[in-house]
């Protein structure tokens, strides 16, 4: 965790981000990658550290597959990053501040996990329309029948 921190406060007073730093670990509790949050440096809002972190991590490692290692971050991860850490298959994460934490200094990671308790229907947050399913679902069928990697 210190790793983190330290990587969150360097690139912090640089301007590059908010105060969010991520390391990822392997079983031995070796480092294998360390990133911090770049979103203004990059002007990217996806580049949070957890996500900048795992793009590191399996880029280093050659896989997408980073379910034996573990995630330590600054911050409890917003929904983007939970999803990341997910889909990643890590399944152990150590994390500093609560996302109340976050929300007491101005982030609003709060926003989004109200939006996604209330089923994504306030349509005020976002506007989620269906359209040519049917296409779609051509592209789903082709993908499956030709036995495509599932991910």
């Amino acid at each position: 965790m210190k790793k983190a921190i330290d990587k969150a406060r360097l690139n912090m007073n640089k301007n590059y981000g908010g105060p969010f730093g991520a390391c990822i670990v392997d079983k031995d509790g070796e480092i294998v990658a360390c990133a911090s949050n770049t979103v203004l440096k990059d002007n990217d809002p996806t580049a949070h550290a957890e996500i900048n972190v795992i793009r590191e991590a399996c880029k280093k490692l050659n896989t997408r597959d980073l379910s034996d290692y573990i995630l330590y971050t600054t911050c409890y991860p917003c929904p983007m990053c939970l999803g990341a850490i997910i889909w990643a298959n890590i399944t152990e994460v150590f994390y500093g501040c609560k996302k109340e934490d976050a929300a007491n200094i101005g982030f609003r990671d709060d926003y989004i996990y109200n939006f996604i308790a209330d089923n994504c229907l306030d349509k005020k947050v976002l506007k989620l329309s269906e359209i040519n399913r049917d296409e779609c679902l051509k592209l789903f069928e082709e993908y499956s029948s030709n036995k495509k990697e599932i991910y």
